[in-house]
């Protein structure tokens, strides 16, 4: 089971709307036990593709980040990005490009009115699977 709170899963939403038509992206840092994830931070990242289909994170950006969850105790539970058209589901190039199999992979879907977000687990570019989520 994953935990985020109502803040920073409004955060995320602010950010996405905020970038539209672009995908936006970012960092989750937390902590993991046996079966739960605790999302405890999120670090909003510059896309620099600039693009509504695809995503970069900005490097500068990145290692900042991850410099500051360890500064706060946290680990590297997983990133997100947005879909702003499209469905909460990883398309085929977030398959290809998914480079770790213990992360966690969120997609925030803006394509309804009301806003989705999925986690994920991807595994060698073909296994996915969706995971359970709720608020903390």
């Amino acid at each position: 089971m994953i935990k985020i709170s109502k803040e920073d899963y409004n955060k995320m939403i602010k950010q996405a709307e905020k970038e539209f038509p672009l995908e936006c992206c970012g960092l989750l840092a937390g902590i993991k036990t046996e079966d739960e994830i605790f999302i405890k931070k999120i670090y909003p990242l510059t896309n620099i593709d600039q693009s509504s289909e695809h995503f970069t994170m900005d490097p500068k950006e990145q290692f900042a980040a991850i410099k500051q969850m360890r500064t706060d105790g946290y680990i590297l539970v997983g990133n997100y990005h947005s879909h702003p058209y499209t469905p909460s589901r990883p398309s085929e190039e977030d398959k290809r490009l998914a480079y770790d199999g213990n992360i966690l992979y969120g997609i925030l879907s803006l394509q309804d009115q009301e806003p989705v977000l999925n986690f994920f687990k991807i595994i060698e570019n073909a296994l996915v699977k969706k995971l359970k989520w709720q608020f903390a």
